[in-house]
């Protein structure tokens, strides 16, 4: 005898809904992929197994049960790289910050303000600039970057301006890695990073996809100076802020580490200074890329 009568309860309800906002999220991240159409494929198959189990229709249900186990560890190996970057970016409190308005209860645990003596830095990178001395320092703040610092050759050192210097000194054996500043110690120095995969225009050469790249998988802040053309650039979340003045730095650094107030602090723009972009395309500074591609 069939049961006419179907029992809800209220947690059907929540269930129905929290599924309807993990559709709603998947399709939201894989819009305007590839990654869309084996989705909505995925999709279409648990709905036939489902249909298939309720109608009693053992040996398909059995069938697409056993396709539904093994599909979901091919999804995993199949998008491996794109769950590797959505939980990178989960991870990071970069995350919070631009989703801070959702979860604002969980950014307590991850402070906003960081202590570091930033004079050094900004001394040293003019001095650089100045010589057009290639250089790639990382400053971290969450994320301490533990692997990249294991990368390169531990130093320990306390933050001055002719130790940085010395570092990217065009003789130095370390002079074409980065260097790691964590917890206002320079930690190491020769390291490698992850190079972004970005569309960058052609006067970003190794040291700013490097910087891109380290910034796109953690908070940490980026600051290149190029050898060829002495142009200091500033890389926060991805972000690369190209051909800025010493005075826009320091006043970057102290807002980004949460040492200065955003609206009280007037930054002072050069007047080539752009932000680059995927799209972005331009013409000039075409001979950065020849001697800026260093050996990270």
């Amino acid at each position: 005898m069939v049961d006419l009568f179907i029992h809800i309860r209220i947690l059907d309800f929540v269930d129905i809904f929290l599924v309807a906002v993990l559709l709603f999220v998947l399709y939201k991240l894989l819009r305007g992929t590839a990654a869309i159409n084996i989705l909505f494929g995925l999709v279409a198959i648990f709905l036939l197994w489902k249909i298939t189990y309720i109608l009693k229709m053992e040996l398909l249900s059995d069938i697409l049960g056993a396709f539904i186990s093994v599909g979901i560890i091919a999804l995993i190996i199949i998008f491996q790289p794109e769950i590797r970057q959505f939980l990178l970016a989960l991870g990071s409190p970069t995350f919070f910050n631009t989703k801070g308005k959702r979860f604002s209860f969980l950014k307590r645990w991850f402070p906003d303000e960081f202590s570091l003596d930033v004079d050094p830095i900004v001394v040293a990178c003019q001095h650089m600039s100045n010589a057009r001395q290639g250089a790639l320092i990382v400053i971290t703040r969450q994320n301490e970057l533990s692997n990249v610092i294991l990368s390169g050759e531990i130093i320990d050192g306390t933050i001055t301006s002719p130790l940085i210097e010395n570092v990217f000194f065009k003789n130095s054996p370390l002079h074409d890695g980065a260097m790691v500043i964590t917890q206002n110690r320079i930690k190491a120095a020769g390291c490698v990073l992850p190079v972004t995969k970005r569309k960058l225009p052609r006067y970003a050469g190794l040291r700013h996809r490097a910087a891109i790249g380290i910034t796109e998988i953690s908070d940490a802040i980026a600051i290149i100076v190029s050898e060829e053309t002495g142009q200091i650039s500033y890389c926060v979340q991805g972000n690369l802020r190209h051909d800025i003045n010493v005075a826009t730095l320091q006043q970057k650094l102290l807002i980004e580490l949460g040492m200065a107030d955003p609206t009280e602090v007037e930054v002072v723009s050069s007047d080539s200074e752009n932000e680059t972009t995927t799209e972005e395309k331009p013409e000039k500074h075409e001979t950065d890329t020849k001697s800026d591609n260093p050996q990270l």
